[in-house]
């Protein structure tokens, strides 16, 4: 059975690729190496796989990692045709386009705009290996060696509320995630 012709373009768009998650990066080099075996740099103009800087905090130690924000997604830039269709779906860890009734669809300016945005964010957000109700013990400050339990995490700030005994009563402190460690 011949495959269905793909609707031409011949302007610049945005779409979104399937890919098997985990793989984004490696998939969006193969199709780069694809893209540039075959001549249609012109064609294809930009491979990305969206992500947003993120700092995690683990065993007290700070570190800045690149988040997927679209885990299995990848974006690419091209003028579809049947040649960069046939290219790109037929690279490996390609699973498809997102579109409608197996026709890429494509993504609107405003969407583009939107991803674009999210992924320059300036301030990079913490992801917290906390949670609720965990035993943590302070490592830093004057409560330093103080044991207590996370009422609160805030990790746009980094912050964790830490319920200590002091005197005799629960007392909400205010710390940084690298001022805790689990117990």
């Amino acid at each position: 059975m011949a495959e269905k012709s793909i609707e031409s373009s011949n302007k610049l768009e945005w779409y979104i690729i399937k890919s098997y998650a985990g793989q984004e990066n490696t998939v969006a080099n193969n199709i780069r190496q694809r893209i540039k075996a075959n001549n249609l740099e012109e064609s294809v103009v930009d491979v990305v796989v969206p992500t947003q800087e993120k700092i995690v905090v683990k065993s007290g130690k700070k570190k800045t990692i690149q988040e997927k924000i679209f885990p299995g997604y990848i974006l690419i830039n091209m003028i579809m045709d049947d040649n960069t269709w046939h290219v790109v779906r037929n690279t490996q860890g390609v699973t498809g386009f997102v579109g409608i009734n197996k026709k890429p669809t494509p993504l609107s300016p405003k969407e583009v705009k939107g991803i674009m945005e999210f992924m320059e964010v300036q301030q990079p957000s913490f992801e917290a290996s906390f949670e609720v109700g965990d035993s943590v013990k302070v490592l830093d400050g004057p409560f330093s060696e103080f044991m207590g339990s996370i009422s609160e995490i805030n990790e746009g700030k980094g912050q964790v509320k830490v319920l200590l005994s002091v005197f005799g009563r629960e007392t909400p402190i205010v710390l940084d995630f690298l001022q805790v460690t689990k117990i």
